[in-house]
């Protein structure tokens, strides 16, 4: 897959809508299907996604990638069982029309979903869909969204997120960006680029030209801006780069003093960060508005990977202070820091999930990593992954899902997606080698 440098370019989406017409079934008044996401066991819901119509060959084209990408997407998500198009038994679905769910049930599908592509006047393009209740014959979702045609793809996620969050009572993480580090090259010479793409692997570009090594790139709220750190033969900064700009900002003034592993604070005023001087590394915090920093630690230690809590209150991150790599909690104003990870191995890269339930990090028992997740007060830890080198997690935005880079001897590192459970491993389809993912917000 060929990679290109990125270049802005302004996408729009037309309003999300859910209504019915007087053609369709009027509301359910039986319970209708769903998806219980919090069972121990769970059996995914056979649902069935036919190739959206067309009104011409083009769109007719587009309304098949649509529903093929729907079907990619609610199936990694481990709750939802696309079922085999070729046996289907209704071939010819009119969106405005309803469907024979006879035919529907006779495949067994329990949910389905219905759509048309056209151009409007002015080329751009208008997706309708319907989710239906197959078994009481009843339309759970009807809506339209238009777009320019080379924006399928991000119609198809929207689709994917408005069923996920009908069925399942959570919201979706389909129309969202991972910002990584993409390297290639041989070990000798690695070349990494700060790199983004779509979810699902798809879109990948560049954002830098390879000359210095980047780590640790992380979102803002706003989906538009990225911190991460740049590394060059005799310093490390950290920056800010506006992705529709393309243009970068260095973040505060330390003196020489090498800065790096940086997060933006949940309403994007605040950067915390790492600055390393004369062998000890400290939390600082600066103010993106003023320009004004704040040391919150200040040990002869190594403290970095800070992340905050949903609420901004709070920054978990890791230091070497009791001897070995451990999970600490503080306010964010540096007071009250008390250790949580109290289980055997070195912890790292720790994560606070968006609902702010949970923490993830990264365990190394001897020579094997895990992902796990424990309880902001450090209880319930629970291994997620375990591998020959598994590590930084980062959430997806309704916190259900984790990615994280896996090493596997002789391929290289790769992303994975697994959900919080531990079950449904998935590696994402990026061609090359891949660390230090971070998951966007639900794009605007």
């Amino acid at each position: 897959m060929r990679m290109t440098k990125l270049t802005a370019a302004a996408l729009i989406l037309g309003a999300l809508f859910v209504g019915s017409t007087a053609c369709l079934t009027p509301p359910a008044r039986a319970q209708p299907v769903e998806v219980d996401i919090n069972k121990g066991t769970i059996q995914p819901l056979p649902i069935a996604i036919p190739a959206f119509s067309g009104s011409d060959p083009k769109t007719s084209e587009l309304g098949s990638q649509i529903a093929q990408i729907i079907s990619a997407d609610l199936g990694r998500s481990g709750f939802f069982r696309p079922l085999d198009p070729s046996t289907f038994v209704e071939k010819s679905l009119n969106v405005n029309i309803n469907p024979n769910f006879p035919d529907w049930k006779q495949v067994n599908a329990q949910a389905l979903v219905d759509g048309a592509a056209s151009l409007d006047a002015d080329g751009r393009l208008r997706v309708v869909f319907r989710l239906w209740d197959v078994f009481n014959g009843t339309q759970l979702i009807g809506t339209e969204l238009t777009a320019s045609p080379d924006a399928y793809r991000r119609i198809a996620h929207k689709i994917a997120d408005a069923v996920y969050k009908r069925m399942t009572g959570e919201d979706g993480y389909f129309d969202t960006r991972i910002v990584f580090v993409a390297e290639s090259g041989p070990k000798t010479h690695r070349v990494r680029h700060l790199a983004i793409m779509d979810q699902d692997g798809f879109n990948p570009q560049y954002l830098t030209n390879g000359a210095h090594v980047i780590m640790t790139p992380r979102f803002a709220s706003n989906d538009q801006e990225i911190t991460y750190s740049d590394l060059s033969r005799d310093a490390a900064k950290v920056y800010v780069y506006n992705i529709e700009t393309a243009r970068r900002e260095l973040v505060g003034q330390f003196g020489g003093a090498m800065a790096f592993a940086s997060r933006f604070s949940p309403d994007g005023s605040k950067i915390a960060l790492t600055v390393e001087r004369n062998g000890d590394s400290n939390l600082y915090l600066v103010d993106l508005h003023t320009g004004a920093t704040k040391k919150l630690t200040s040990d002869r230690a190594i403290n970095t990977s800070p992340s905050f809590s949903p609420d901004g209150s709070k920054i978990v991150f890791n230091s070497d202070r009791g001897g070995s790599p451990q999970i600490y909690i503080m306010n964010v104003d540096g007071t009250n820091i008390h250790r949580i990870s109290f289980g055997s191995g070195r912890y790292t890269t720790p994560v606070w999930s968006p609902k702010g339930d949970l923490i993830a990090a990264t365990r190394q028992n001897g020579n094997t990593f895990h992902i796990i997740v424990m309880n902001p007060d450090g209880s319930g830890e629970r291994v997620i992954t375990s591998s020959f080198l598994d590590e930084g997690p980062t959430w997806a935005p309704n916190g259900r899902v984790l990615m994280f880079s896996r090493e596997t001897p002789g391929a290289g590192q790769r992303l994975w997606t697994v959900d919080v459970s531990g079950r449904n491993e998935h590696e994402v389809p990026y061609p090359g080698g891949a660390t230090d993912p971070a998951w966007s917000p639900l794009l605007k």
